[in-house]
């Protein structure tokens, strides 16, 4: 039971949790994601964007895309990975991930992250993305202004 003056469970700041987990067929809002993760008690708030680049040293022609394709279950996977590096923090995380075909300049992934201290919130941010690169199952294959694909990143 709350009392008028404490609020109500719903009122309160979630610490060390995952406001937004999921994959989305439409363009990122880092708007969305900043506001998701707002709280008074936070100092800091980190964000990190991952854009569709034009080039890739290995390609024979400019890069003009990247198409990605998902797992069944990886909004859950990635989920399990924002929650696992908000864990034992006082971290509030909010994450996405583009699925399908995306030109350059596109965001491909958006993660904002509150807390309450700089350095948290930088290292709650470092190890959302560097999990999504190894052990998140979305795939990319890239396309190459001559017609030519290649698919990127198997195997982390």
């Amino acid at each position: 039971m709350t009392t008028p003056d404490s609020g109500s469970p719903s009122d309160l700041p979630l610490r060390g949790s995952v406001r937004i987990a999921r994959l989305s067929e439409t363009p990122l809002d880092l708007d969305a994601h900043l506001d998701a993760v707002e709280d008074a008690s936070s100092g800091a708030v980190t964000t990190f964007v991952g854009r569709v680049r034009d080039t890739d040293p290995d390609a024979s022609d400019a890069v003009i895309a990247l198409e990605y394709s998902a797992h069944p279950d990886a909004e859950q996977a990635l989920h399990r990975i924002a929650a696992a590096a908000a864990e034992g923090t006082d971290a509030i995380v909010a994450v996405s991930h583009r699925v399908g075909r995306l030109g350059v300049g596109e965001a491909a992934v958006v993660i904002a992250v509150a807390s309450g201290h700089r350095a948290e919130a930088f290292e709650v941010c470092r190890r959302v993305i560097e999990t999504i690169k190894t052990e998140l199952p979305v795939w990319k294959r890239q396309v190459e202004a001559d017609g030519t694909t290649a698919w990127k990143g198997l195997g982390g």
